[in-house]
């Protein structure tokens, strides 16, 4: 499909690129911009981030859900898993797991996929011990749960003075990579995306102007309100967080959820790698918005205590001592196991991680099928 119109912001930003001679080109934004599949095309409402009455906003339950669910899948939700379960044989025998209303039941299976991502993972994994498995499920290599993997973001954005277009339609419309390859002489390894963002609605903009002290209480309120709403565009800058033992998913030894299952403990600190990552986003950001015409930079490196997106934990790789799961996403240790989510990566990227996770999932299910047959040799 053609990309989401770049809009005033992006145009905007865009001109600052050029001006500086550095890469853009318009954002893939999971957005239909044509009618699709019985989903209508985006028509710029603007509630991006609560939902989309038109469809437009590609989520699993509107887009592989049906499909899946046609095909004769059955959907259970509201369960959580407990532990995967194995046979004699050392294979995986089902799932124990907790209903909608609490019950526990066992899912029998012939092959299980674990999807659960980053933390979630190995958290299921650890938990399930067993005499084959006294370290947890398909951890004969002790990585399960280490190298977790967050993206920690860098937000720069610019107050205009002429009015954007921030608040209505999707929220991304332009990208830029021209930092994403490893310089040495920038101090760190690997690199960032940007991501330019149109800008933020009415509460967004309240908040931003509160918490960085632009917008006071009392008198002025108002007027400083104003100077501010759809007056900001900018960017956030995804940095690539690389993996370190270290920084851990485990089973918390006394905290446990509503169904008595251990809660995962996570260990995590941010890279010397990373903050200088992120340093380089502010400052270039900087740039291009100034470049672009900003009259103010508000500015928040990392975004929150690290990142966000759960990667790492449960790594691919076909060194069974040194990864989890073999190239085709199946356990080295437990032949009908598998994995698709964000814990197979070895890196995270300075992308978001859907996509991959998506392109993964079908590559996985390709070679199920082509393997189908020897998949219990």
């Amino acid at each position: 499909m053609p990309p989401v119109p770049m809009g005033k912001s992006g145009q905007t930003l865009a001109k600052g690129f050029n001006q500086l001679g550095w890469h853009w080109w318009p954002s893939d934004t999971a957005i239909a911009t044509q009618q699709y599949d019985g989903r209508d095309r985006c028509i710029n409402l603007g509630a991006c981030g609560s939902g989309c009455a038109q469809g437009a906003k590609a989520s699993t339950d509107i887009t592989y859900w049906p499909h899946a669910v046609r095909a004769g899948v059955e959907v259970r939700t509201r369960c959580r898993v407990r532990e995967i379960t194995v046979n004699d044989e050392g294979m995986a025998s089902g799932v124990a797991y907790y209903d909608e209303e609490g019950v526990e039941r066992f899912q029998a299976a012939q092959v299980v996929i674990v999807a659960c991502n980053g933390v979630g993972t190995p958290r299921l994994l650890l938990n399930s011990t067993s005499g084959k498995f006294p370290n947890g499920l398909a951890n004969s290599s002790g990585l399960v749960g280490k190298n977790l993997m967050f993206h920690p973001y860098a937000s720069i954005q610019g107050v205009f003075d002429e009015p954007m277009d921030g608040y209505k339609g999707p929220g991304v419309c332009i990208w830029s990579q021209e930092f994403y390859e490893t310089d040495a002489e920038r101090g760190f390894v690997r690199g960032y995306t940007y991501e330019i963002n149109r800008g933020r609605g009415p509460v967004a903009t309240a908040l931003t102007g509160m918490f960085s002290g632009r917008i006071p209480r009392g008198e002025g309120h108002h007027e400083a309100y104003r100077r501010l709403f759809n007056r900001i565009t900018g960017m956030v800058g995804i940095c690539e967080d690389l993996p370190e033992e270290h920084n851990t998913v485990t089973l918390d030894p006394d905290l446990k959820d509503a169904h008595g299952i251990p809660a995962p403990k996570i260990d995590y600190t941010l890279s010397e790698n990373s903050r200088r990552m992120l340093d380089h986003a502010v400052a270039r950001g900087t740039e291009v918005l100034r470049a672009a015409g900003a009259v103010d930079i508000i500015t928040e490196a990392p975004i929150g205590v690290g990142g966000w997106h759960l990667m790492g934990t449960a790594r691919m790789g076909t060194d069974p001592q040194r990864s989890v799961v073999n190239e085709w996403g199946r356990a080295h240790d437990v032949r009908n196991l598998f994995i698709v989510d964000g814990s197979i990566f070895v890196t995270s990227a300075g992308v978001n991680p859907t996509r991959t996770i998506q392109a993964l999932a079908l590559y996985v299910a390709d070679s199920m099928k082509k393997r189908l047959a020897n998949l219990f040799d």
